[in-house]
């Protein structure tokens, strides 16, 4: 688990906090697996913020690709509106 920065771990802890952001997507962005994730937040957590951490990601489907019914492409919304040339586009 190599990190070069203090914003990463930031991040990271934010996107492992988010219900809809799954270990894949933080594997693929920082090369980190669900057990190396669960070991930045116990050492960068408070012992109660951990075990709340826990608590809720524990088993949860949208945090675990593979228990997904519902697949997400580029980790982006789909009702998100392109945008080309700094404007956003119609529909």
């Amino acid at each position: 688990m190599n990190l070069d920065s203090g914003l990463n771990v930031d991040r990271i802890i934010e996107m492992a906090w988010e219900d809809r952001t799954t270990f894949d997507a933080i594997y693929y962005q920082f090369n980190l697996k669900e057990q190396d994730v669960i070991i930045l937040m116990r050492k960068n957590l408070k012992p109660s913020s951990f075990k709340l951490w826990r608590k809720r990601v524990q088993g949860r489907k949208t945090k675990h690709k593979a228990k997904r019914v519902f697949e997400l492409g580029n980790f982006k919304c789909s009702r998100q509106r392109s945008i080309s040339n700094n404007k956003i586009s119609k529909r």
